[in-house]
Formats: structure tokens, sequence, C-alpha cells
């Protein structure tokens, strides 16, 4: 009776018997791999495959960065035209905070997703960590510095002092800047997703003022101070 094992190793062994060297025909090789060995040469091959010819050749020489591509850029900031030369790549944060100095805009999470960066652009209210600075060429940009001065408040700032909106202040500027830009939406007959009306003009109910507020998050929770003071900013501007 033949043994399993023996037969295993037969499969794995080939006679030489080449035309080129006749003389080496009885000449057994023995071709058996062992798991270990086979897993080795597999992910040396594979390395090996990896390494494209031309990170081969030039192994020995240091990776080389190419210099930024800069754009020279004009923006109106609160009534001032400042110019700058930026790397294309810089968002409207950045040339705000690092370029213009201009660091009451905050840089929270830096992908839109908690409001502290909310500045306004050509009368609309954006995210500028979304944004790159190259884009808004000319465009008239109003910061928090831009809305009052410690010495003149604007209505709103005032506002959240007197109902206490914020806690920490991190998100206080974004949460500014966005509540000053939702009332102007309101008033320019801007619908949002909880208005229940189309035709007429969207009034400013407290559902109206958290629906468009939901993309500023204050992570104190002065959520009940915030709508306050947009409430009551809202009822001096219509009366």
């Amino acid at each position: 009776m033949s043994n399993p094992e023996n037969e295993v190793n037969k499969r794995h062994r080939y006679d030489a018997c080449s035309s080129d060297n006749p003389g080496q025909q009885n000449e057994e090789y023995d071709l058996s791999l062992t798991r270990r060995e086979l897993l080795i040469v597999g992910a040396a091959t594979a390395a090996t495959a990896a390494v494209s010819p031309s990170e081969a050749f030039s192994a020995g020489e240091p990776p080389t960065t190419p210099p930024p591509q800069t754009s020279p850029l004009t923006l109106n900031v609160n009534g001032i035209a400042r110019r700058l030369e930026v790397d294309t790549r810089t968002t409207l944060l950045d040339a705000l905070r690092e370029h213009l100095r201009l660091t009451g805009t905050k840089k929270g999470c830096d992908h839109g997703q908690c409001g502290a960066c909310t500045v306004i652009v050509d009368g609309r209210r954006i995210n500028s960590c979304l944004t790159l600075a190259v884009m808004h060429q000319d465009a008239e940009v109003t910061t928090i510095e831009g809305l009052g001065t410690p010495d003149k408040l604007h209505p709103m700032q005032a506002a959240f002092v007197k109902h206490d909106g914020y806690q920490c202040g991190y998100c206080t500027p974004g949460q500014i800047c966005s509540s000053v830009a939702a009332l102007k939406e309101i008033e320019m007959g801007i619908p949002s997703h909880v208005t229940l009306d189309l035709v007429s003009p969207p009034q400013v109910t407290p559902d109206e003022i958290r629906e468009r507020m939901s993309g500023n998050i204050c992570r104190c929770g002065a959520y009940s101070n915030i709508l306050a003071a947009i409430t009551e900013v809202s009822g001096s501007e219509q009366s």
C-alpha cells in the first residue's frame, strides 16, 4: 500500500530529460516547498513588483518638492481693499487668519461641519474653510471684526452679550455672522427647509431660526440664549 505523503512528494518531482543534456535523464529535482517557504517567496515577489522602475533607479536621489503655485489676490475685507500673493491652495479662512491676521474667524473642524469659520461674502454666509481664497477675487468679505467694534457693537453682538449667548466664545464669531446673514435671508424672502408657505414671505419664528442656524454648532450648549438674542434683533429690525 502506497504512502500518501510519498505520492504528494512525487507530484513535485520531474525527470530532467532535456534534449540539451541527455546525460542527466535519470536525475530528479525536488521542487517541493513548505508552506513557510512558499509564503516567503510570494511576499518577496510582490515586494519586487511593487517597486516601479523609476523608483528603483532614483532610490539614491532625495525627493524634491516643486514650489507652490501662487496667484495675486484682491479682497475687499471689511470695506478695505487688501492685496495678497497666496498659494492657490490657500483657503479663504487661512487667508484671513494667516495672511491678514484677522483671527476673529475661528478654525474649528476645518471640514465645514461646525460653522466656527462663517463669514459673509458678497452678502451670503459661507464656511470659509471650504472655499479657496483665489475663488473670491474682488469679493466683499465681512468678518466679525467688520460688524462692530468694542466701542460700537453691532446690534447682534450687543444682543449676544445681553442674553449671554456664549460661554467659551470660540464659536461666537461664526454664530454672530451666521445670525446676521440668516435674518437677511428671511428679509429677502428666501425660504428654508421648514418654511411651510412658499408663496408668502417667511416669518421669523423659533423653528425658522433653529433651522437656519443648524449649521453652527455651540459645544457649550448656549442655543436657547442664542435663539433669544436673534429673536430680539429680528423684532427690533421689523419695528
